[in-house]
């Protein structure tokens, strides 16, 4: 995180720039967002200020409800989608919330806009056999690499782990007696999460050949060929060519997808996949409930014999029966 904030009380004759620097501070080191979310924030704060410039407003106070529609409206021109514009418009009203708080502004202008409504779009997840297929496929016992990589997949499919929290894993957050992971997720709200056999068994032989590599991170359970911590982006590279050495397309979210819709085919519990996902709310989880139906549904079109479209010329014999 950058040490640039200023870690004084925002006041009234602050700048507008320094208003912000010192809110993301608040959002980084109070609120203990992450690096990528503090950025996203800053990014949706500098299209607001560049309309308040545009309309010669020097104040937070000065802004109004026709600033922020103004605002959005030059987001949506410049091609922004209905989602980003919901996750900015939502970065405003939290940015104005935190102003009133501290006395730099009476209302928050934002509260009453509306942006559009984004389309549902479900993750992509694969079938069991799918994830099977890749899982189970060969892997060079005597490569330390490829040994890693067979352990990146088992725990993040046996826990529906998030890509930022399987790249930030210490050794310290297994308990492999207990079949107990420790995750630190979104918000730094840590929970504790059941470990599959087969994970369990992928992650001890890697730690068996971690001990033969060079190693610069002690704590990181997963380290790169040069024994630096394995960034995200690392991650899902080999998390992709493994897929493709089976002739599937892969990446960690979407075997965290797959992890919840199976998991909810198989028990019906949604509160439980909601804590294990860690989701502080459980209409995010709800989406599960889609792909749940859509599974459902498929497989009723494929084995249900009355589920079938019948010719017009069938329709008088099924309608003499109402069995």
């Amino acid at each position: 995180m950058p040490r640039s904030f200023n870690l004084t009380m925002p006041n009234p004759s602050a700048s507008l720039n320094q208003t912000v620097a010192d809110y993301l501070h608040y959002l980084a080191y109070i609120k203990r967002y992450s690096e990528h979310t503090v950025a996203a924030y800053r990014r949706d704060i500098q299209r607001l200020i560049n309309t308040m410039q545009t309309h010669q407003h020097d104040l937070w106070s000065d802004t109004q409800a026709d600033t922020i529609r103004a605002a959005l409206t030059q987001a949506r021109q410049s091609g922004l989608s209905p989602k980003s514009l919901q996750r900015m418009l939502s970065s405003w009203r939290s940015l104005f919330t935190y102003l009133m708080q501290n006395g730099l502004a009476k209302h928050n202008p934002a509260a009453g806009i509306q942006a559009p409504k984004a389309g549902r779009r479900l993750p992509n997840s694969l079938d069991p056999d799918q994830i099977s297929q890749i899982l189970d496929g060969p892997t060079d016992k005597n490569d330390p690499m490829a040994t890693r990589d067979q352990a990146l997949l088992e725990l993040t499919y046996s826990c529906g782990l998030r890509l930022a929290e399987l790249a930030s894993l210490n050794i310290l957050d297994l308990d492999l007696g207990d079949a107990i992971l420790r995750v630190t997720g979104k918000g730094n709200k840590t929970r504790q999460l059941p470990m599959g056999r087969q994970a369990i068994k992928a992650v001890n032989e890697w730690l068996q050949q971690r001990k033969h590599v060079k190693c610069l991170d002690a704590n990181a359970l997963f380290i790169n060929h040069r024994g630096q911590r394995m960034g995200p982006r690392g991650i899902q590279l080999r998390m992709a060519k493994m897929a493709a050495s089976q002739g599937q397309h892969l990446h960690p979210h979407m075997l965290r997808h797959s992890f919840a819709s199976h998991l909810l085919q198989s028990s019906g519990d949604l509160r439980a996949v909601q804590e294990l996902l860690g989701h502080s709310n459980i209409s995010t989880t709800q989406v599960y409930t889609h792909l749940d139906y859509q599974h459902l549904a498929k497989v009723y079109d494929q084995a249900h014999p009355r589920a079938q479209a019948h010719k017009p010329a069938d329709l008088s014999a099924e309608n003499s029966n109402h069995d």
